[in-house]
This record gives C-alpha cells, structure tokens and sequence, in this order.
C-alpha cells in the first residue's frame, strides 16, 4: 500500500473511531478475556499492561499502540496473522470474538500522548500488512 493510501485509510479509521467514541459505543468484547489472550501469547516480548516495559527492547508497549495506528486496525491483522519486519514474531491468528477481546482490551489500556509528543513511527512501527493475502 503507498503511503497516500495508507493516510486516506488511517484518516478514515480515525473518522470512524472518532464518531464511535462520540456515540459512548465501546468494543463488544470482553477487556478481561482480552487481557488473559494477550498474557498468554504475547507477554514474552511485549510489556502488555498499564506498566513495565517490554522484555524485547524492540517489542512495543501495548499501552502506546494507539500512539502508531488505531488500535481498530488491528483486527485485520489478527483475524489473517501479522507480517512484521521482526522475524522472531510469532504469526497469530485469532477468531472474531477473541479479536474482540483483545481489541476491547487494547483499547482499554492506551497511554494517549498528546499529538505534539508522538513520535513517528519507526520501521518497526510501519503498517502491519496481513498474512492472508
């Protein structure tokens, strides 16, 4: 995908997130199955709470995602499995309601910085491109 893409699609996602969270409408899933999902297959690497960093230097914190790209476009990825530039992550996939589980619980422990703050994302912060295609 070239990047005017990539920014016509992040910019409706955020469109879409936005009029989502002026509704009060939150994810269907449950925060606490989401978080049991992601302890138990990504905690390895990943700092996956509030707190800690991650034991892989490159791993991201779950916590600052939404500080690269909406957590909502995550569910893609995990539903056909992740491709990353990190030959040591796992490819997952997962089936809609523990999609929905993880992406309520994401969505439930994000550190928003302040647009000003947030860095740029890195290489390792590219958009994730799907496995199934």
């Amino acid at each position: 995908m070239d990047s005017r893409r990539f920014a016509a699609a992040l910019a409706g996602a955020l469109f879409c997130m936005a009029a989502v969270s002026a509704d009060g409408a939150q994810a269907q899933g449950s925060p606490t199955r989401g978080r049991q999902i992601v302890e138990r297959n990504c905690a390895m690497c990943h700092a996956t709470g509030i707190r800690g960093e991650s034991p892989s230097k490159t791993a991201p914190r779950f916590r600052d995602l939404s500080n690269r790209y909406p957590i909502e476009m995550l569910e893609e990825a995990l539903a056909e499995g992740m491709l990353t530039r990190h030959p040591a992550m796992p490819e997952f996939r997962f089936k809609v309601p523990e999609i929905d589980d993880i992406i309520s619980y994401l969505v439930s422990i994000q550190v928003r910085q302040p647009v000003g703050l947030r860095r740029t994302p890195e290489p390792s912060g590219a958009p994730i491109r799907t496995g199934g295609r």
